[in-house]
């Protein structure tokens, strides 16, 4: 179903981009997942998530996400002129937050946003509550149904990236992951 509206080249372009948020529009966040496995307790930066994360899943940790709910410190991360200059060029509708963060944290991203200067509508904030490269990819494809068929997608976990790529490939249109 998906493949039956991919790009041809009647199809007018129709664009998006979608950031993640940590570690790619903010850096240096105060906020930790945690790791359990019996009385194991590990608290897990969201810089080390990337690296961290597929280890602790791997010998079984359960995590807790919760603390994602607000945003905590941070700095502008080092794709947030990029975002800024997408949003110039493209509309700030055109531009999407796409976050591993639960749902709930979407107020506190828009006004960390918003306190850097960015007015970002709240339907544009997406929190997965899944930190999976399927999760991601899976939502990029929903936007595909919506008509968009230009995709710029920027994330620091390289799972994501590829998940991504391998979807915009899959559905065979314009994009990039990065």
């Amino acid at each position: 179903v998906l493949l039956s509206r991919a790009i041809n080249h009647k199809t007018p372009s129709r664009g998006m981009s979608a950031f993640d948020f940590d570690e790619t529009l903010i850096d240096k966040g105060e906020n930790f997942i945690v790791a359990k496995k019996g009385n194991d307790v590990v608290n897990i930066s969201s810089e080390q998530w990337p690296l961290q994360g597929p280890d602790f899943a791997a010998k079984g940790y359960e995590f807790d996400f919760s603390d994602f709910v607000n945003v905590k410190g941070g700095i502008e991360g080092p794709l947030m002129q990029k975002f800024r200059n997408r949003i110039k060029k493209f509309g700030i509708e055109n531009n999407y937050i796409l976050t591993a963060r639960p749902a709930e944290a979407a107020p506190a991203i828009q006004a960390w946003l918003k306190e850097q200067g960015i007015e970002m509508p709240i339907e544009n904030i997406t929190g997965l509550g899944n930190s999976t490269g399927e999760a991601k990819a899976m939502w990029i494809a929903n936007k595909f149904t919506e008509g968009y068929n230009d995709i710029y997608f920027v994330d620091d976990a390289l799972p994501n990236v590829e998940a991504v790529a391998n979807m915009l490939k899959e559905l065979d249109i314009k994009g990039s992951s990065v």
